[in-house]
């Protein structure tokens, strides 16, 4: 059986499961040099990014993360091809979909060095932080900000118009920054994204989480200090 997917325009960020709804629905937002496409796969609401170059078409696959059928449905439905996959980190429901999803696409996978032996496959690039994603002639820059995991990266892409849109995977959400285990980490995680993040970029700058919705820097800024306060 075919595998619907819907997609629409009308981009509001919020593309969780709907019980009252049937098939896959993904969303498109409109740029000025590029697409971005989000789609929730799996239980665990995990968000699928399909960062569409609109010179070349040529696309980024950020997170192949399960339900590969639907994927590759919603890859189907859209104009482009998608050159790269990048996983933003190690944990296994961000990656469930990765070998399926590239045995059809056969194209380069990509991840944070660290994270590289978490992979089900051993990724063709290993990211440190510095480098750039360039895909068509639209070029993302690598922030590596360990903390939720030690090789866990953050993609920045800044338009035309300078405004920057951050693919985050589980380093930063609405509401604080992603779960840490190990003592020390939150200190660390929480100071790679103030100083890497809310220190360079502006309150309009768009993050794109790996669950959920997404939100801006402004929306988040005001609460960086209750965020350490409490520890989480």
């Amino acid at each position: 059986m075919s595998i619907q997917v819907t997609l629409t325009d009308d981009y509001t960020g919020d593309v969780s499961p709907d019980p009252d709804r049937h098939g896959a629905h993904a969303q498109r937002r409109v740029l000025d040099n590029a697409t971005i496409t989000k789609m929730s796969v799996g239980p665990m609401d995990n968000n699928v990014y399909i960062i569409t170059d609109a010179v070349t078409g040529k696309s980024l696959l950020i997170d192949a993360a399960n339900d590969p059928e639907t994927i590759l449905a919603l890859l189907d439905a859209l104009p482009g091809e998608v050159v790269q996959i990048l996983t933003s980190h190690g944990h296994f429901d961000h990656w469930q979909g990765l070998e399926e999803v590239n045995r059809v696409l056969a194209v380069p996978t990509v991840v944070g060095a660290a994270d590289a032996d978490e992979l089900p496959l051993a990724p063709d690039l290993r990211l440190t932080g510095g480098e750039t994603v360039r895909i068509g002639d639209a070029t993302l820059e690598v922030i590596a900000i360990p903390g939720h995991t030690a090789g866990s990266v953050t993609l920045a892409l800044t338009e035309n118009s300078g405004r920057v849109h951050l693919f985050t995977g589980d380093t930063l959400f609405p509401g604080g920054v992603g779960k840490t285990w190990q003592p020390g980490d939150f200190e660390i995680l929480l100071d790679g994204v103030t100083e890497k993040l809310f220190d360079r970029f502006g309150d309009d700058t768009v993050v794109y989480p790996g669950h959920g919705k997404d939100t801006t820097l402004g929306a988040e800024r005001p609460h960086l200090q209750e965020w350490r306060e409490r520890g989480w």
